[in-house]
Order: structure tokens, then C-alpha cells, then sequence
């Protein structure tokens, strides 16, 4: 009995499961709410930004108004689909419960729930009611041709007490809540790290995007430890409005729905 003990222990010590457990210094898991201030922004995680990345700096509960884009680099034809946008169209009913991608979705004033296991990290987002799944296996990203979505495939390995998740094969959607999108070839890398005292899970969202940018950008966005639980999403489509019902000249006019921080 003795040696079959000491046996189960020798291969329980070279599994792989438990060495990639060993490989995972720090533990997210936890239900983390979108702190109020985002400033001041975490200097070791935004010194790693690759030069000329601008940071924007509408992070949690600020959003730009019309025309505004924090600084990025925009190409003409794209720069000129974000000029014509009609903050209408998102109360339209094709539009209102439209889920956006990622990089629009990380940023936003919502919890998040992560949970950890030996080889994926799970981070459940209330926006949309979104469940992301960051493979920590070793895996490669799917061929070029492989089919896009909202969330991409990501993956991720530790660097450090640094959970560096990298994804790809996302579908073109928002940038910003004012009409600047992101193609379907964006690149998206986020670096996630905790405070000192273990309360403060911090971020830097970087997003590289040669189709409808000239400059990378990256947003700067942290959580508090809470207790809860994400709660359901459940977007309703009955706040829509038909607007070709609505005579010219009448309904709800641009400023009504213009954002400000």
C-alpha cells in the first residue's frame, strides 16, 4: 500500500495538469465590478504598450461625443462610414439588441465574473450576457479563413504575475459608441494584472487594426473585488423605435442622443 502511495504522488507531481497549475501565479477568479475613476492608469502595464499606440481614454462609464475618436489615426474610407453615423440607428429595431464585438464589449461599465482551471480562463461578461473562453494550452489560433464572432478566439499564457490574452477572428464592429469600427482583421492583445492588495484587477486593451486604422490604439481599464454575480443581460428589443414611422423633421433629435462623460 505503502509504495502504490508513493507511486499515485510521483505521477500526480509530473501531470501536466498540476504543472500548469504551477504555472498560473496569480488567481483572478471572482466577481469584479468597473471602478468609477480608471485614472491614474497602472504605469507597468501601459510602459508595455507598443510605441505609437493611442490611448483613449473613454474607458467604463465615459463615452466620446460625435466626431470624436480619441486621437486614432483613421483611414479615409473609414473615417468617412464613422462621419455619417446616425445615433438613431442603434434604436432601430435591427440594431437595438445588436451584440458587439470585444473590443467595444471589455470597456464597457459592466462586471465580469472570471473563473480559472487548468487550461482556460472563462470571463463571463454581464454586457450581452458574453462568455469568453481564453484557451491556456499551448494552442495556436485557427487558420486565416476560419469563421469570425463577436468574441474571437483568444488565447493566453502567463508572463510573469501577467495574463497576457491575445485574439483574433473577430467580426467588424465598434470601436466607438459614435460610429468609428474596426474591420474583421483587427488584432486584439490584453494584459491583465492585479493590484498589490489583491482588490484592484487592472488592464490595458490594446487593438491593431490595418483595414480602418493608421495608429494602434488601447484603452486602460480596471475592476474592484465585489461580491456578487453577474446578473442577466436579457437586452429587450421593445425599446426599439421604427423610425420610417416618424415624419420628417419629428422624433428625437441628434442632441438627444449625444454622449458626454
Amino acid at each position: 500500500m505503502k509504495k502504490l502511495l508513493i507511486l499515485a504522488a510521483a505521477t500526480l507531481a509530473c501531470s501536466p495538469v498540476l504543472a500548469q497549475e504551477q504555472r498560473s501565479p496569480r488567481d483572478f477568479t471572482g466577481f469584479w465590478s468597473p471602478a468609477r475613476q480608471q485614472h491614474p492608469m497602472d504605469e507597468r502595464l501601459m510602459e508595455q504598450l507598443p510605441p505609437e499606440t493611442v490611448v483613449l481614454d473613454d474607458a467604463s462609464y465615459v463615452e466620446f461625443p460625435a466626431g470624436e475618436y480619441g486621437g486614432l489615426e483613421i483611414k479615409p474610407h473609414a473615417l468617412e462610414a464613422a462621419e455619417s453615423w446616425d445615433p438613431t440607428d442603434a434604436f432601430r429595431l435591427e440594431n437595438v439588441c445588436a451584440t458587439p464585438a470585444v473590443i467595444y464589449t471589455m470597456q464597457g461599465p459592466f462586471p465580469i465574473e472570471i473563473h480559472q482551471t487548468s487550461d482556460t480562463v472563462i470571463i463571463k461578461v454581464e454586457y450581452f450576457d458574453q462568455v469568453r473562453v481564453v484557451y491556456m494550452d499551448g494552442r495556436e489560433h485557427p487558420p486565416e479563413e476560419a469563421a469570425h464572432s463577436n468574441l474571437g478566439h483568444s488565447i493566453g499564457w502567463w508572463e510573469g504575475d501577467e495574463l497576457v490574452v491575445d485574439t483574433t477572428h473577430i467580426s467588424a464592429s465598434t470601436i466607438t459608441n459614435n460610429g468609428l469600427d474596426h474591420s474583421e482583421n483587427v488584432h486584439f492583445v490584453e494584459r491583465f494584472r492585479l493590484s498589490d492588495d489583491g482588490q484592484t484587477l487592472m488592464s490595458t486593451q490594446w487593438f491593431e487594426d490595418p483595414d480602418n486604422l493608421d495608429t494602434p490604439g488601447a484603452r486602460f481599464m480596471q475592476w474592484t473585488a465585489d461580491e456578487g454575480y453577474v446578473m442577466p443581460y436579457a437586452c429587450d428589443p421593445t425599446f426599439a423605435v421604427d423610425y420610417s414611422e416618424v415624419d420628417s423633421g419629428e422624433g428625437l433629435s441628434e442632441a438627444e442622443f449625444d454622449v458626454v462623460e
